[in-house]
């Protein structure tokens, strides 16, 4: 295995456990933006100042719950940081919003262990440019 593999792996599984921080019931996604050994960490939850509750009695997700890229970039807006050129690690392949925001962003990489039931997120960051990774196997 490579350095960049090792790496790879490592933030990774930073994202995983930034999951497990998720009070989502249905789908718990986290994310690791890293930029210049730089690390950022979001999960999907809801809005700094609201109640943990992510679904409603039906399980359908609240339209205020953020997605974790979403949440990992609204970090990096709120700071010093930039996110040109950074790589984000997700659990999740992307919604379409999320690309959106990453592709505004100016994300260079983005690297994920499971497929989102909707591709259309991830087609449009390879029609931007992004380099888009999909890890397999263990993240030991």
């Amino acid at each position: 295995m490579t350095k960049n593999e090792r790496f790879d792996r490592f933030y990774m599984k930073l994202a995983v456990d930034a999951a497990s921080f998720s009070y989502c019931k249905r789908k718990q996604v986290g994310a690791v933006l890293v930029k210049d050994d730089v690390i950022v960490i979001g999960y999907n939850g809801t809005i700094s100042g609201f109640e943990n509750n992510c679904e409603d009695e039906n399980g359908e997700t609240y339209p205020e719950v953020l997605h974790a890229e979403s949440n990992a970039l609204s970090k990096i807006m709120t700071s010093s940081l930039v996110s040109s050129n950074g790589t984000m690690f997700c659990t999740l392949s992307p919604c379409i919003t999320c690309a959106k925001q990453m592709i505004q962003a100016k994300i260079s990489r983005f690297v994920y262990i499971r497929d989102h039931s909707d591709q259309t997120g991830l087609n449009l960051m390879r029609k931007a440019g992004i380099i888009i990774d999909k890890l397999e196997g263990e993240l030991i």
